[in-house]
């Protein structure tokens, strides 16, 4: 029972903290990392290269937690980094709801 308590307030400071908003100028900087930077692992396209297609598709069957946790955190023993020393946890938490939407690419 501690458990599932502690998990519905993890859960619920969560989605307060992610609700906490981006200025434009910022979410513009983050999109144009996820088409530069995650592009280069991704593909320009996000359709896969060196890491998997980041496709509105494939994204929505992986629960939101774990991708940004995936993210935040790296995946050790691949070629995904952490990015918890460049973006902040809001920020990461941004761009993932911008992949499970879909992102437009060039």
């Amino acid at each position: 029972m501690k458990v599932w308590l502690n998990l519905l307030l993890y859960s619920v400071a969560f989605a307060a903290h992610a609700g906490e908003s981006i200025s434009s100028a910022r979410q513009a900087e983050l999109h144009e990392l996820l088409i530069e930077d995650c592009g280069s692992c991704h593909g320009s396209r996000l359709l896969g290269g060196l890491g998997p297609a980041l496709t509105k598709q494939r994204l929505a069957k992986l629960p939101r937690k774990f991708l940004i946790d995936t993210v935040y955190n790296g995946r050790p023993g691949t070629a995904m980094p952490p990015w918890s020393t460049m973006l902040t946890h809001q920020e990461v938490s941004w761009l993932v709801d911008q992949l499970q939407k879909g992102v437009k690419t060039p």
